[in-house]
């Protein structure tokens, strides 16, 4: 046995396996350097490049619990915004509210308006959320035929999504590539389409995934299901549009409402200049005035319930 030459073939193959280590560990080094910037620069821009603001104050808010909820209600309104900027926006906002209130009004109105702006940025974004869930609803009955006619062409239904993703407009063409995307990286179909569902609350949009995952798991006529549910989702969008214009009187009487206290507060203070001043001097004029705004919105309330229809 020639140990030399064992030797320096053991030394020749440790010095080998020494280098593809350092090239392998070099690799992963960079694949990982890669990764953070890219995942640093997607946090300072937005999905069309716009360059985000408050970076340092939207990474802490996204690590508390109202930065998670602010961050889910944003995904579903569709905003291009983060979390922090959304937080600074508000702000700013409800100091607006405050002096202009203030100085209109009282130093204490503009502390009920702050106040009120609180529930108003909220109210913001569930607004955006229901206008958002609205447009897709619509897009409903030509979303369900351009997947009866891919499944019907004879496109498995993760190729016919796609298809629908590319050719709808937004909302539903967005919302179309994240199941998509979801699909693409391994979700299942039951969950990629329950997160849709989720995202974007609504009767016709869970009729519609129920029919798509039934369909898939019990490999069912799925063209047929679609077919139906064309004309279905037709019907209903005409009923929802005859219902919407024969309760829009009622809305805007809704709005009318607390338009009026405020229009009865000016007229007061102009006809009597530094009359709100004297009258939230006292804490009965401030109870009084806080009782007075409580039933304005309790009325603004009650009647939008008495005019929500579900259909």
């Amino acid at each position: 046995m020639n140990l030399p030459l064992l030797t320096l073939g053991v030394t020749l193959l440790a010095c080998a396996l020494g280098v593809a280590g350092v090239h392998s560990y070099a690799a992963g080094r960079a694949q990982r350097q890669a990764l953070v910037a890219r995942m640093t620069q997607t946090g300072r821009t937005g999905p069309d490049g716009r360059r985000r603001r408050f970076v340092r104050l939207d990474r802490r808010l996204r690590d508390t619990g109202p930065g998670r909820r602010i961050k889910r209600k944003i995904a579903a309104t569709g905003l291009d915004l983060s979390p922090g900027e959304y937080a600074v926006y508000a702000l700013a906002a409800l100091l607006g509210v405050y002096l202009a209130v203030g100085a209109l009004f009282a130093p204490f109105f503009g502390v009920l308006a702050a106040l009120t702006g609180v529930w108003g940025a909220n109210a913001f974004l569930n607004w955006q959320r229901r206008k958002r869930t609205e447009a897709f609803i619509n897009q409903l009955p030509e979303l369900t035929r351009v997947l009866a006619n891919a499944t019907q062409a004879g496109l498995a239904l993760r190729t016919a999504i796609a298809m629908a993703a590319e050719e709808l407009d937004d909302p539903a063409g967005e919302e179309l590539r994240k199941v998509a995307d979801q699909l693409a990286v391994g979700h299942s179909l039951d969950d990629a389409l329950g997160d849709l569902a989720g995202r974007l609350p609504s009767r016709e949009l869970v009729v519609l995934v129920s029919t798509l995952v039934l369909s898939n798991r019990a490999g069912g006529q799925v063209v047929t299901s679609l077919r139906n549910l064309t004309g279905t989702l037709d019907e209903r969008k005409e009923t929802r549009r005859e219902v919407t214009t024969l309760l829009s009187q009622v809305k805007v009487t809704a709005l009318a409402l607390p338009l009026l206290g405020l229009g009865f507060l000016l007229m007061i203070n102009g006809m009597s200049p530094g009359a709100l001043d004297r009258m939230t001097g006292s804490a009965v004029g401030q109870i009084g005035s806080v009782i007075a705004f409580g039933l304005y919105a309790a009325g603004f309330v009650l009647i939008r319930r008495l005019s929500r229809v579900r259909v």
